[in-house]
């Protein structure tokens, strides 16, 4: 054999690719079956498993927002109790970080008063207990307990 018989390429130029790894399909009787992909599949899956995650985020945004709600609730409901607190009739002053009774007289005013529902004994002599209350350190009230359903208190 002579060195010009090695030179010289066995495969016909015809039946041989310059860039074979760019080819859309196999081009050895090995190599990987290359089959052509249904995009219409592709972006249906691509949809739904956006439309999964779109839906658990706004799920967490609406589970945030009925927590926002329900703060929201407390602090209305705080603030309506406060205004009876701060319009209702005081004989003393309340001293921060002690407990204190709102009642509702038979003549529709408010009294604050100190002494607890299950400390008037078995008649109270108001119209109705409100809310059991709280003095917090910058003068705003923490309610501990609202009644506003049972017209009159009897134990």
């Amino acid at each position: 054999m002579n060195s010009e018989e090695f030179k010289e390429n066995p495969i016909d130029d015809f039946k041989a690719a310059e860039n074979p790894g760019l080819m859309e399909y196999a081009h050895t009787a090995g190599g990987a079956v290359i089959r052509p992909e249904d995009m219409g599949k592709v972006k249906g899956k691509a949809q739904m498993a956006m439309r999964q995650q779109t839906f658990d985020q706004l799920e967490k945004i609406y589970r945030q927002m009925e927590f926002l709600n329900k703060q929201a609730e407390g602090i209305k409901s705080r603030i309506e109790v406060s205004e009876r607190i701060y319009n209702a009739q005081m004989s003393f002053e309340p001293v921060i970080n002690h407990h204190y009774y709102l009642y509702e007289r038979k003549d529709g005013t408010d009294m604050l008063s100190m002494v607890s529902p299950e400390e008037w004994g078995r008649k109270i002599p108001f119209n109705r207990f409100l809310a059991k209350v709280f003095l917090l350190a910058d003068h705003t009230w923490k309610v501990d307990f609202v009644e506003v359903e049972r017209e009159s208190i009897e134990i």
